[in-house]
């Protein structure tokens, strides 16, 4: 029987695309190899509890510098903005009615002790007659009470003399501690210390400094919490400068109070900040980033690696058996480049911070350290986005 050469030619045909189906069926039942993406291995510890906050610089020691005796200013003895000794002269008060005041008092003092010493005299002469009966008992008592009030009169003298040397020595105004004398608030000529302590000026020692700052209670609380059980060590405080420069040095707490302001719910803390150089000035605004302890069994995991959804924040993790999982964590604060997460993950969890996008929980993913995963910046795959494209094109198919 003769076939016909069009119907031979349409069954090779159909055969070869049969063999075609078969071949790439095989190729896909091969598998594609898991996808290969960058893990941090993270281990718990102590982390530093870090605060960003805005404070205020103040001097460590402010003294006013005021006229305490009454009299006409003669004198500014320093240079208004530069540092001053303790003990130096800084302006000088007519003393003249001072002197005055002095010599009277001198004067008072020598009247008192000739009086002193004739009644000791007379009362010496009575305590030797007195045995013999040529002085009576009356003129004895009368010479010892002559006696003693002539001696009361030289303290009382000598005690006048002393205050009016130091009245004197006021009117020499000295700088009560080192610092930085400020601006002079009386010109020469002017009366002072009449009636009131008149304000000459201010001395404030600038170092070190301090810098004031507060903390909300819930920020307060949160460090309380996070402290718990861990060596809180000394807090340290970092100081911004306007511009935006780091001060070269650091500083340590120093106080923090216990008493909620009722006007703004907030705890006022302190810093003392070094400032021999003396660059950093009073009244400054900066912002401060403070170390105020440590948070212990935390983890930090790198802000790329955290994905969030409507349920919770979390995190992909290649497990021990080479698959994909997910853990939803707990996260305080975010902390440099790091998220700092106190609940949700183990010790030694491998967590996915490149080749996110190419990982899908429950399937199988090849884990590589980031620095030999050798994928660039892993910043392009923190998008819990769609699915991988070779995944979406076998579920095509």
């Amino acid at each position: 029987m003769v076939k016909n050469p069009r119907s031979v030619a349409m069954a090779a045909a159909l055969a070869l695309a049969l063999t075609a189906c078969g071949g790439k069926d095989q190729a896909q039942g091969g598998g594609m190899p898991p996808p290969e993406v960058g893990v941090v291995k993270l281990q718990p510890g102590n982390v530093p509890l870090q605060k960003d906050l805005v404070g205020r610089l103040a001097a460590f020691r402010s003294a006013d510098v005021r006229a305490r005796v009454p009299g006409v200013l003669k004198q500014r003895l320093y240079d208004e903005g530069t540092d001053v000794k303790a003990g130096q002269v800084l302006f000088q008060i007519d003393p003249d009615q001072l002197k005055a005041s002095t010599g009277q008092s001198q004067a008072a003092l020598a009247a008192a002790e000739a009086t002193y010493a004739n009644a000791k005299s007379a009362a010496d002469r009575a305590r030797r007659l007195a045995p013999q009966k040529f002085v009576s008992q009356s003129d004895l008592d009368n010479a010892l009470a002559a006696e003693r009030s002539a001696a009361a009169a030289v303290k009382q003298a000598q005690a006048a003399l002393a205050d009016a040397r130091i009245n004197l020595g006021y009117a020499t105004v000295r700088a009560p501690i080192s610092g930085r004398a400020g601006k002079q608030q009386v010109t020469e000529g002017a009366l002072v210390g009449q009636d009131t302590a008149t304000l000459l000026t201010t001395v404030d020692q600038i170092d070190p400094l301090y810098v004031n700052f507060s903390v909300s209670v819930t920020e307060l609380e949160q460090i309380r919490r996070a402290r718990t059980g861990a060596g809180t060590g000394e807090g340290e405080v970092q100081v911004v400068l306007p511009d935006g420069s780091v001060y070269q040095r650091t500083g340590t707490m120093d106080f923090s109070g216990d008493v909620v302001d009722p006007a703004t719910g907030a705890i006022a803390m302190r810093a003392r900040i070094p400032n021999p150089d003396k660059n950093l000035l009073p009244g400054t605004y900066v912002t401060l980033k403070a170390t105020l302890g440590e948070q212990a069994n935390a983890y930090l995991v790198p802000q790329v690696g955290l994905l969030r959804d409507a349920k919770s924040p979390y995190v992909l993790v290649v497990g021990g058996d080479g698959k994909v999982v997910r853990k939803d964590v707990v996260t305080d604060r975010l902390q440099g480049d790091s998220w700092v997460v106190s609940s949700g993950l183990a010790a030694g969890d491998q967590v996915i911070v490149s080749g996110i996008q190419r990982a899908t929980p429950g399937q199988p993913a090849k884990a590589a350290p980031v620095a030999a995963a050798g994928e660039g910046k892993p910043a392009q795959d923190a998008k819990p986005a769609a699915k991988p494209a070779a995944e979406a094109q076998a579920n095509k198919d």
